[in-house]
């Protein structure tokens, strides 16, 4: 009997992280969780951020959203699994603009310390090869995606929220013509992006880093 014990206490423990997930409203506020509105160009998305379990990323990611350095971003990337192609995920946020990105980078929160997991919905903080290098990049997940877990001998992604509303929106984008990219997004750049319009912290107070925005100084000087 304790071979089947363990068995179904090992299958409870794996719906945990899914029932916390569908727990989450788009309409009121959750304790622990701070919900940020996407307005983009295809439709509103609304995400509730995981303050407690990832905490480090959820700060650096309202960081990017209360100076508004998401404000004018884009969808851009869109991966879709050769075996279904109606599974994979959506890439959003500052791109390679440098003059967005705010320092010191993101610590890496890898998902067997926080978790959490890469399920349908989930969105994660992307970064380059180096582990602690999280900016104003993202992925949402359409669709299971374990393969950003953490794993032995595998850092893995920092997932750090859940979609609450607007997933209709996101499989949309990820429909999108694509086309172009080098290496791993090769073929995976989106023709027409998708404009993140603006991003909007929806619960508790906005705290900006500070006064100055150099990613709108570039704008002014091509005004002049």
């Amino acid at each position: 009997m304790l071979p089947i014990f363990r068995f179904l206490a090992a299958c409870l423990l794996a719906l945990l992280p899914l029932t916390a997930a569908s727990a989450q409203s788009a309409t009121r506020p959750t304790p622990g969780f701070v919900r940020v509105r996407l307005e983009t160009s295809a439709g509103n998305i609304v995400i509730a951020l995981d303050a407690k379990r990832a905490p480090k990323t959820v700060t650096n990611f309202l960081i990017y959203v209360d100076d508004g350095r998401l404000d004018n971003t884009s969808f851009y990337r869109a991966y879709r699994r050769k075996n279904n192609p109606k599974t994979g995920f959506v890439q959003g946020g500052i791109g390679t603009e440098a003059r967005r990105v705010y320092f010191p980078t993101a610590e890496l929160e890898p998902t067997n310390k926080t978790g959490l997991r890469h399920l349908d919905g989930t969105i994660s903080m992307a970064r380059h090869k180096e582990e602690n290098s999280g900016t104003g990049n993202f992925s949402i997940q359409v669709g299971a995606n374990p393969t950003l877990d953490a794993r032995p001998g595998y850092a893995g992604y920092a997932a750090f929220g859940q979609v609450v509303a607007g997933m209709d929106v996101i499989k949309r984008i990820m429909a999108l013509d694509t086309c172009c990219g080098e290496g791993p997004m090769f073929g995976q750049m989106i023709k027409k992006r998708v404009t993140i319009i603006r991003a909007v912290r929806l619960d508790g107070t906005p705290r900006p880093s500070g006064p100055l925005k150099p990613w709108l100084m570039r704008k002014r000087d091509a005004a002049k």
